[in-house]
């Protein structure tokens, strides 16, 4: 009776080592079909910026949404706004984000696609009724195309790209924009199948067109986001370093990455902003739904940043 009851006992542990031993290799297994796919890395593309539609943006003028008929699926977690992904009536799917981020990120995804740099394709409406949640005002709708993976983040001090003129104008963009909340998580690396590259892109460029913050002793003015006076009022250079380096007015998130940025490549991404017209800036911000007082507001302030960009001398 003792032996069979040692054998039962020897036989169940080697069932339990051998159902670990499977679950190791599934979850190896498992671990390498998820390994992101190969592909050149991808920051900045050369552009025509002069017949650039910064109205349609980077999913052109007939790319938006059908609003027909756009039905809930689930909500997306995390990040300050609202967030639900849905299927519009076209049958394709979009993450559409409601609240004051909606308005600044379409702008400002459009003046960074203008500048050259990889974005998501993001569109506004003004008004839009969602089964099952209700009906919105200045949505926006980002686009999760069939196609385009979304293979892992970026990030801002281990990439590719550390040191290139191009990834320094992309931290120049990102003071112009205000963009105070600069992190990791807010990065993606798209994959389209068959592309062969991999776009570093930015996701979330919500928290921008407002005030950055500044402490004064021991009082900090807050910061704001889709903010067009606070924006037009907030200073954006405050002067060029002995050794040639920019000195921004900016005091977002991660403030230490920009203490390196030139004035040679500041001038560079500044040299192609500057051949936007006033109706292309003035239109990013039309795609937003801004109001034509608000849409001169923004409109006059970039430009004065692009011209303080011009204008620099080392």
């Amino acid at each position: 009776m003792l032996h069979g009851t040692r054998r039962v006992s020897v036989a169940f542990v080697v069932v339990v080592l051998a159902l670990n031993l499977s679950a190791s290799v599934f979850a190896v297994q498992k671990k390498k079909d998820k390994e992101p796919p190969r592909g050149t890395p991808v920051l900045w593309r050369a552009l025509n910026v002069e017949a650039l539609d910064l109205r349609a943006g980077p999913g052109g003028a007939g790319g938006g949404p059908n609003l027909r008929r756009v039905t809930f699926l689930e909500e997306e977690k995390g990040g300050f706004s609202t967030k639900y992904r849905v299927r519009d009536g076209s049958g394709r799917e979009w993450v559409v984000k409601a609240g004051k981020e909606a308005q600044s990120e379409t702008a400002a995804v459009r003046l960074l696609w203008a500048a050259g740099y990889p974005t998501e394709t993001v569109y506004l409406a003004r008004r839009v009724n969602i089964r099952g949640k209700g009906n919105f005002t200045n949505a926006r709708f980002e686009a999760r195309p069939a196609g385009v993976d979304r293979v892992g983040e970026w990030k801002w001090d281990d990439n590719p790209f550390t040191g290139t003129r191009e990834f320094q104008g992309l931290k120049v963009m990102m003071v112009l924009l205000n963009n105070w909340d600069v992190k990791d998580s807010n990065n993606v690396i798209l994959h389209r199948e068959g592309a062969g590259e991999l776009h570093y892109a930015i996701s979330d460029l919500g928290a921008t067109l407002g005030k950055t913050g500044r402490y004064f002793g021991l009082w900090r003015i807050t910061r704001s986001r889709n903010d067009p006076r606070g924006f037009a009022e907030d200073k954006f250079i405050d002067e060029i370093k002995d050794d040639g380096r920019v000195d921004f007015h900016f005091s977002g998130k991660k403030r230490d990455i920009f203490n390196d940025i030139t004035v040679e490549q500041a001038q560079w991404i500044g040299s192609l902003l500057a051949r936007l017209s006033d109706k292309q800036i003035g239109d990013a911000f039309r795609a937003a739904n801004y109001s034509p007082a608000e849409v001169r507001l923004f409109t006059r302030a970039v430009r004065s940043r692009i011209d303080q960009l011009a204008r620099l001398r080392g």
